[in-house]
Parts: C-alpha cells; structure tokens; sequence
C-alpha cells in the first residue's frame, strides 16, 4: 500500500504541467541581460560635445586675460561644470530620442570607467594648488581626461578612443611647452577635438 502511494505521488509530480510563460519570461531575461553586456555606449553627446567645444574655447580666451592664478583657476573651473551640464543634458536628450535608458548597463559600464581619472584629476588639481606648482595644472588636465575618455570609450563606439588618445598625446606635448602656452592647449583639446570629434560622431551616430 505504501509502494501504491508513493507511486501515485511520482505520478502526480510527473504530471505537474510546465509554467510555460515563466520560463519564457526568464529566457527573455537572460537574453536581455546578455545583450546589455554586449552592447557599446552609444549615447555619447555628438553636438553636445560641439558645444563643449565652443564653451571651452571661450573659456580659454576669458581665463587669458585673468591677471591673478585664483581668477584664471574660477574661469576654467567654471568651464569645466558647464561643460559637465551639458555632456549630461546632451546624452539624456540623446538617449531620450533613441528610446534608450539613460541608466542602462553600457552607460552605467561608461560612467564607472571614465569617472576615477577625473576624481583622480581633482584630488591632484587640489595638491597641486596647494603646493603651488599651478604650472603643471593644464598638461595633468588634458592627460586625465584623455585617460577617462580612453577608459570610457572601452565600451563606447571607436571614435571616442580615439579622441582620448589625442587628449593623452597633446597632454604630452603640453608638458614641454613654456606654461604661456597653457590656455591655448586647453583650446586646441577641450575646445577643437571636442568640436572635430562631436561632429564626427554626430554624423555617424546621432546627435
């Protein structure tokens, strides 16, 4: 009698129907999430990063006629959180007409990468201040963005690696340049490769 049970009771497991709709839900997941791993950053601002541009050449200009290191220091600082605004504005609006999350795995893969360098270009920004070695201020500037662009771009589209390389090479240069060729290095990274680059990408990609 207990063999009979214990039998019926297999019998029943046996014939338990699959939830055909959860595993479907689960194959979609899983196919979903492998898609995010696979896939690159393509939100990065095309004309957003013209306008950086420009802003960033303006800046230059305006941190030129500052006579005192603590004003010059403001003017690109300034530059430096508008520039920020508008990357982010750009890529929410870009991400907004391609139906992508602004918060999706490649994006959040991009932030995690382009952001140290930057950190790092403060924390060191903080001490070259404060031991006054502000002439050394524009090649550590230009060598750690290209480094976070580098970083970033792992998981973006070609062009974006490319740019950071050329940050890194003119950072290079700006280290053997007498410090009066400061604010036009900055214009010649921040402001032309990110109007030459921003154009191409838009093109290519999307604004």
């Amino acid at each position: 009698m207990v063999k009979n049970q214990a039998l019926r009771k297999e019998n029943n497991e046996v014939s338990e129907p699959v939830n055909i709709s959860d595993r479907a839900i689960d194959n979609l997941q899983f196919i979903r999430e492998t898609m995010e791993r696979s896939a690159i950053f393509t939100t990065v601002p095309g004309y957003g990063g013209v306008f950086m541009g420009a802003t960033a050449i303006a800046a230059s200009f305006i941190a030129n006629s500052q006579p005192l290191i603590r004003d010059w220091l403001i003017v690109w600082l300034g530059e430096a959180i508008l520039a920020f605004f508008i990357g982010l504005f750009a890529m929410w609006q870009k991400s907004k007409i391609a139906n992508v999350p602004i918060n999706s795995a490649p994006t959040k893969k991009f932030a995690k990468s382009f952001l140290p360098p930057l950190i790092s270009g403060v924390v060191i920004t903080l001490g070259l201040w404060r031991f006054g070695h502000f002439e050394v201020m524009i090649p550590v500037w230009i060598l750690l963005y290209g480094a976070a662009v580098v970083c970033g771009g792992a998981f973006s589209v070609r062009a974006v690696p490319i740019m950071g390389w050329c940050f890194i090479a003119l950072g290079t240069i700006a280290f053997f340049l007498p410090a009066g060729f400061g604010n036009s290095m900055m214009a010649l990274s921040f402001g032309v490769l990110h109007i030459v680059f921003g154009l191409i990408i838009a093109r290519k990609f999307g604004g």
